[in-house]
């Protein structure tokens, strides 16, 4: 049995999928991998209609009801930069590590700023109707663990670290960082677990041209933005 690369055919009650990457096809040998289910010939897998789950079918490159492991696998493979969100106001400060932030429009300047609904970081923002969005420089990666809170450290202990300033909202601002958004909250929306803030940008702070930024890729932090050497001659 042999299917064309990105494609996807049924055939005595097997589906055929192949070009699937090696994530999707340690996907499919995981749960759908026992002899009777599953068979493999180098990238093209049979699965046997009735093995997927409920609502799934196998297609090229890939599985069309995507699971929580395969989406955060996915997930991984995006870049981005990383930030440490702030908010300060009547309901407290607090501040958190996040990297799903992004523009929304320049007119007027917004951005979008996705937080968990179950943490405390969330409440505060929603309450203070503000937050700083500070994206970090290489230099200052050891932020990123401390408020994600894999550091055990309380709110109050985080914000030790670092230089803090103040703009517009009166979130606090990380002196040093690569650039740094200064928000009131403008809409926001629940979409499954997390609130989706969209943020009105009331003031802005560049960073120094020569910083490196720090991203996150594949599960870890990388340097990005160094000036290439000049070429001799």
């Amino acid at each position: 049995m042999a299917a064309r690369p990105g494609s996807e055919r049924k055939t005595g009650g097997w589906i055929l999928s192949a070009g699937a990457g090696s994530d999707a096809r340690a996907h499919l040998l995981r749960e759908y991998g026992r002899s009777d289910k599953a068979t493999r010939s180098g990238q093209t897998f049979a699965i046997r209609e009735g093995s997927l789950p409920w609502g799934a079918q196998a297609w090229g490159g890939g599985i069309a009801m995507v699971s929580q492991e395969i989406f955060r696998d996915a997930m991984a493979r995006l870049g981005a930069a990383v930030n440490v969100v702030t908010t300060d106001g009547a309901a407290g400060r607090g501040g958190c590590t996040a990297s799903a932030v992004c523009s929304v429009t320049d007119e007027p300047p917004t951005l979008l700023v996705c937080l968990n609904r179950g943490s405390e970081m969330c409440g505060l923002v929603r309450a203070n109707g503000a937050l700083c969005v500070n994206t970090l420089a290489a230099s200052q990666a050891a932020l990123s663990p401390l408020f994600a809170g894999e550091t055990g450290k309380k709110v109050r202990e985080r914000f030790t670290a670092g230089e803090w300033e103040r703009l517009a909202t009166g979130a606090p601002l990380l002196a040093g960082a690569v650039v740094s958004f200064d928000c009131i909250i403008s809409q926001v929306t629940e979409i499954g677990t997390h609130s989706v803030f969209f943020c009105s940008v009331k003031a802005i702070q560049l960073g120094a041209e020569e910083d490196e930024a720090l991203i996150y890729f594949r599960r870890r932090y990388h340097r990005t933005g160094a000036r290439a050497p000049r070429r001799r001659g």
